[in-house]
């Protein structure tokens, strides 16, 4: 956990969301959603659309008012405050940038509406185009600049006028894949250097995980869990979580040992002895939740045929460049995905299709879900 997250956590926190409700003619978009969050976190609300992510964000640009509950930034309540009156900017997925204007005036136009001096406009504009490494392109207009110079253009415009809480909208969304991977760290450094507190908005979840310290997952209004990225992908509380986070192999089975320092639990193909108590009942119905990533593929059985290993067919293979993924009939008719690292150019014996191969894995690979 990171410095800021455990500031949260400890009570420490500097936007309080309680309780908070968005009700749409009984339709609840948001749900008593409840979330503290530090100064100078970076916070991700993830979830696919309609979740809820998107509408939380508006209200706390002020954009929508909460049907109940409170949001505090700083110790202040928010309620009945415009846009215009909360030290929040928010930067959109479309950055809405003034296509008329350079992108030095972009920057000052806030600034300008506020009444502030030439002087002090002038130097917040410099400091701002120095930041984001734009100053070679303060006279050139939105649609000379590629999509990534037009993401920072935003965000300056966005850091000029130096809100207490930053919301970013899809930050990245606009930018095709490679530029958006390179673009994330870059945004990250301002941001942390800038010391801004952000709440992002997105339905990537490499972004999320790449740019937050912490992470919400939401579902039909709700927050479903909250953590950072290493805990919300290694220790999903639910099915829901661990199928919306990353890939994995979810098998139903029926828990038939459950002691403080492991389980075992019986599924169609395989037994499954997992490293983690449950605090159970015998014969009740659970899911394994296992990565792709943390099976082994072999031609040979393993040394331990027993536990957490079973035998099945190649049906196919997807190569991505650094990993293959294989997908293993089982036994029973199910699927398998099984990741596979190409740590190097020629791997000899390297199984295909129609091969019958081993799938193994340790006793900390997986874990035991009860919801």
């Amino acid at each position: 956990m990171t410095s800021s997250a455990a500031g949260a956590a400890a009570g420490g926190a500097f936007l309080q969301i309680r309780e908070v409700v968005k009700d749409f003619d009984g339709f609840k978009a948001v749900d008593r959603v409840s979330l503290d969050i530090a100064r100078g976190e970076i916070f991700a609300l993830l979830g696919s659309s309609g979740c809820g992510k998107s509408t939380l964000l508006r209200m706390l640009a002020g954009f929508e008012e909460p049907s109940a509950g409170q949001i505090l930034l700083d110790g202040k309540d928010l309620a009945g405050l415009p846009p215009y009156q909360r030290p929040i900017n928010m930067m959109f997925q479309s950055y809405a940038l003034f296509p008329h204007l350079t992108v030095w005036d972009n920057i000052a136009f806030g600034l300008r509406r506020e009444g502030m001096s030439k002087d002090k406009v002038a130097s917040r504009v410099e400091a701002m185009l120095k930041l984001v490494q734009l100053e070679r392109f303060a006279r050139r207009k939105p649609h000379q600049l590629s999509g990534g110079q037009q993401q920072r253009v935003a965000l300056a415009r966005s850091l000029a006028k130096q809100p207490l809480l930053l919301l970013l909208d899809e930050p990245l969304g606009a930018l095709d894949k490679k530029l958006r991977e390179e673009t994330q760290i870059e945004l990250v450094n301002i941001v942390e250097q800038v010391g801004v507190t952000c709440v992002m908005v997105t339905h990537d979840q490499e972004e999320a995980m790449t740019m937050a310290s912490r992470i919400a997952i939401m579902s039909e209004g709700r927050l479903l869990q909250v953590g950072p990225p290493a805990e919300i992908y290694e220790m999903p509380t639910s099915r829901f979580v661990a199928d919306f986070i990353g890939n994995v192999n979810l098998m139903d089975g029926k828990l038939v040992v459950d002691e403080p320092d492991h389980v075992v639990v019986d599924c169609a193909d395989c037994r499954h002895w997992v490293g983690h108590g449950i605090s159970g009942s015998e014969g009740m119905a659970v899911t394994v939740a296992l990565r792709p990533e943390k099976i082994h593929v072999s031609r040979r059985a393993p040394a331990e045929t027993e536990f957490n290993a079973v035998q099945g067919t190649v049906k196919e293979m997807s190569y991505f460049g650094s990993f293959t993924v294989y997908h293993l009939e089982l036994p029973s008719g199910a699927l398998l995905k099984a990741s596979q690292a190409n740590t190097q150019r020629h791997r000899e014996h390297e199984p295909t299709w129609g091969d019958s191969v081993w799938a193994h894995w340790s006793r900390s690979a997986h874990i035991v879900l009860t919801q």
